[in-house]
């Protein structure tokens, strides 16, 4: 028993150790890229150059109005067709890293 708790407790500061260094462009790829990477046949990028009409970028991390805060409400709740992410696929450090990634200033 107390081997498995010595094993629980090394891969649960792994976990944690990993979540700390997120990296926002990692977790962009892997769950935002094959909706909002740029060009139409991508259906997030498509459906946002229908709405805005070249007023405003189609691609989301050109976006320099928009708040951490906004993308992670995105991100938890969905938005259209959007799915929603639970903490289970994207953690909230790696939702953190996301969130500054999308919206860093160019």
């Amino acid at each position: 028993m107390k081997t498995l708790l010595t094993l629980l407790a090394a891969s649960l500061v792994a976990t944690s150790a990993q979540a700390a260094t997120a990296d926002g462009a990692q977790v962009f790829e892997k769950w935002c890229a094959p909706c909002h990477a740029p060009g139409i046949e991508h259906p997030g990028t498509h459906a946002l150059e229908a709405k805005y009409k070249g007023v405003k970028s189609s691609f989301i991390t050109d976006w320099t109005d928009v708040t951490p805060e906004y993308v992670k409400l995105m991100v938890r709740t969905g938005i259209s067709v959007m799915p929603h992410f639970r903490k289970t696929e994207i953690s909230d450090a790696e939702l953190n890293a996301l969130a500054n990634y999308v919206i860093r200033k160019h």
